[in-house]
C-alpha cells in the first residue's frame, strides 16, 4: 500500500507541476496527463500490473528526454520507474480495487506448512 501510495503521489505531483508549462505543446501535455491518470490508477489499485509497466516506461522516457542541464533532475524519474516496475511485479495488494474485483491472490512462501515433518 505504501509503495503504491508513494509512487502515485509522486506521479500526480510531477504531472500537475508539468501542466502549467505544457499547455502550448500537446505531446508534453499528454505525457503529464498520462502521469496524473497513472498516479490515480496506482493509488486506487486499478489495473496495477498494466499501469505499473506503463508508468515505468513513461518514467524512463521522461528521464531520457530531459536536458542534461537539470543537475540530477532525471534521477527522480529513474527512481519512479523502478518503483512502478516493482509495483507491476508485486501486484495491487489487499487494499485495492483489483483485489475487490478479482479477489485477493496470496502466495505462501512456506512450503512446509500443513505437512508433518518426520523426526
Amino acid at each position: 500500500m505504501l509503495l503504491r501510495l508513494g509512487a502515485g503521489i509522486a506521479l500526480i505531483s510531477l504531472g500537475m507541476n508539468g501542466f502549467y508549462g505544457a499547455l502550448e505543446e500537446p505531446i508534453i501535455f499528454a505525457r503529464y496527463l498520462v502521469a496524473v491518470a497513472g498516479g490515480i490508477f496506482l493509488i486506487a489499485g486499478l489495473w496495477t500490473p498494466v499501469t505499473g509497466v506503463l508508468m515505468a516506461l513513461d518514467g524512463l522516457w521522461a528521464a531520457s528526454s530531459l536536458p542534461f542541464s537539470t543537475r540530477g533532475g532525471h534521477w527522480i524519474y529513474v527512481l519512479l520507474a523502478v518503483m512502478c516496475a516493482s509495483l507491476a511485479m508485486l501486484g495491487p495488494g489487499a487494499w485495492s480495487l483489483d483485489a475487490r474485483r478479482f479477489g485477493r491472490k496470496r502466495f505462501d512462501s512456506d512450503r512446509t506448512r500443513g505437512r508433518k515433518l518426520s523426526p
